[in-house]
C-alpha cells in the first residue's frame, strides 16, 4: 500500500481517481482517500470492549508522534474542531477570568466569541486580517495586563491563508505568566508544529484537514499545567469534562465517556496509518511542494495573493480576485463549469478574496486540474490570462522536486 507522499509522486499507479464528481481543493473538510472510505464502511466496533479501545490506543500513540507531545495528555472528542475549543475555554478557565486573543482572521475572532459566551474577560488585538503577528506587539500587550490567563491563538487562519508565528507567540505568552492554547485544527500534519519543545499548553485538532478523515473527531493535547487549571476551572461542563474523558482513556480497553463516533474513529485510523507510511517529514514536504505550486501557478496569471509571510502557510492560499470580478463569481463558475470546488472569502473579504486549499488527500495532478480550471474560468469571465501559465508554472515546481 502506498502513503500519500508516494501516490502524488506516482500518478501512474492509478491509485488517484481522477474521475471525481467533484475535486475539493477548499479548506476542509479535505477529500478522503479509498482506504479511509473503505474502514469507515467496515463492521461497526462495539465502543465498550477490546476492539475499540486498540483503535483508540493507536490513534493516540499515532497522535502524540504529530503534536511532538511525549509527556502531553491526548484526549479525543466526538466534535467539530469548534468543539474541540469550546473544550478548552470550558475546561481551563473560570468566568471573569482574562484572557488575550489577537484578532487577524475569522478563526481568531471565534476564539473571541467562545471566550465570551463563557464570559471571560476578552483582551483583543485588533489586527487587519492578513497580518502576521508581531510577537513584540503581543508581548507589549501581555506586559499592559498582567492578569491575563491565557492566550488563544490561532496557527493556520484559513480565512487569510496566513501562518502565524507560534512558535515566538507561545515564548512571549510564556514569559508572561500564561497558558497557551492554540487552534491547530487546520495546520496539524501539514505544517510544522512541535507541542513540547514550544510550550504549548492546549493544542486542537481535528480528523477533516490534513489527515483526509471525515468530520467528527476532535483531538486535544494537554500540558500539565492546563490539566491541573481543569482541576480548578469553575466553568460549568459535562459533555466536554476533560476529566471525564481522561478517566474513561485510562481504562484497560480505552473508551469514551459518551457514544463516540465509531465510524469515524476507524476512518482516522486507516487515515493515520496512511500518513504515517511515509512519515511526518514527507508530509510537510509534499504540503510545502503543492503549497510552492499553487502561489507559482496563481502568480503566473498575474493575480495577487493576499496576506503576509505566505511562505510559511502549507494548507490554504488566498487570492484576490481581479478588479471588476466577484471572488464568489469565480468560485460559482469554476465550480457549475469544471467541477472544482474553491473557497470564497469571509467576513470582511467575502467577494475580494477566494482560496484554493492544497492540503490531505491532494496530489499534483488535482493541483493541475485546479489551476487549469482557474485559468479557463477567469478568461470565460473576460479576465485576460495566458493560456497554459499557471499549469506550467505549478508543473515546473514538481518536476523540481523530483
Amino acid at each position: 500500500m502506498l502513503g500519500w507522499a508516494s501516490r502524488a509522486a506516482r500518478p501512474d499507479r492509478g491509485v488517484i481517481p481522477v474521475d471525481r464528481p467533484e475535486i475539493i481543493l477548499a479548506p476542509g473538510p479535505t477529500p478522503i482517500p479509498p482506504e479511509v472510505l473503505l474502514a469507515q464502511g467496515s463492521p461497526l466496533v462495539y465502543h465498550r470492549g477490546p476492539g475499540f479501545g486498540g483503535l483508540m490506543r493507536d490513534v493516540t500513540a499515532r497522535l502524540r508522534t504529530l503534536y511532538r507531545a511525549e509527556r502531553a495528555r491526548i484526549l479525543l472528542l466526538t466534535s467539530s474542531g469548534t468543539g474541540g475549543l469550546e473544550s478548552a475555554i470550558q475546561n481551563c478557565f473560570s468566568p471573569g477570568d482574562e484572557v488575550f486573543v489577537p484578532l487577524a482572521g475569522f478563526f481568531a475572532e471565534r476564539w473571541a466569541r467562545l471566550a465570551d459566551a463563557f464570559r471571560l474577560t476578552v483582551h483583543p488585538l485588533e489586527e487587519e486580517w492578513g497580518t502576521r503577528l508581531d510577537p513584540d506587539k503581543v508581548a507589549g500587550v501581555l506586559a499592559r495586563h498582567p492578569g491575563i490567563k491565557g492566550v488563544l491563538l490561532t496557527h493556520s487562519e484559513t480565512s487569510t491563508g496566513v501562518i502565524q508565528p507560534i512558535r515566538e507567540l507561545a515564548r512571549v505568552s510564556r514569559e508572561a505568566g500564561a497558558m497557551v492554547l492554540v487552534d491547530v485544527v487546520s495546520s496539524l500534519g501539514a505544517v510544522p508544529f512541535a507541542f513540547d519543545d514550544w510550550g504549548i499548553d492546549v493544542a486542537i485538532g481535528g480528523s477533516q484537514k490534513a489527515l483526509s478523515a471525515s468530520p467528527g473527531i476532535s483531538f486535544v493535547a494537554i500540558s500539565d499545567r492546563a490539566w491541573g487549571a481543569a482541576q480548578e476551572a469553575e466553568n460549568p461542563r459535562f459533555y466536554f469534562d476533560w476529566r471525564e474523558y481522561q478517566r474513561f482513556a485510562e481504562l484497560p480497553d480505552p473508551e469514551n465517556p459518551w457514544t463516540p463516533a465509531i465510524s469515524v474513529m476507524q476512518g482516522l485510523h486507516a487515515a493515520l496509518e496512511l500518513y504515517f507510511q511515509d512519515g511526518v517529514d514527507a508530509a510537510l514536504l509534499r504540503h510545502q511542494r503543492l503549497s510552492r505550486a499553487v502561489k507559482d501557478g496563481v502568480r503566473a496569471l498575474g493575480l495577487d495573493l493576499f496576506g503576509q509571510g505566505l511562505d510559511h502557510n502549507w494548507t490554504v492560499t488566498a487570492i484576490r480576485a481581479p478588479e471588476g470580478i466577484s471572488a464568489d463569481t469565480i468560485c460559482d463558475r469554476i465550480r457549475s463549469d469544471f467541477g472544482c470546488v474553491l473557497a470564497p472569502g469571509q467576513g470582511p473579504l467575502k467577494g475580494k478574496v477566494f482560496r484554493i486549499g492544497h492540503f490531505g488527500y491532494v496530489s499534483d495532478l488535482d493541483i493541475i486540474r485546479g489551476l487549469a480550471a482557474l485559468e479557463m474560468t477567469l478568461e470565460r469571465l473576460d479576465h485576460p490570462v495566458k493560456r497554459g501559465a499557471a499549469v506550467a508554472a505549478a508543473e515546473q515546481v514538481f518536476q523540481e522536486a523530483r
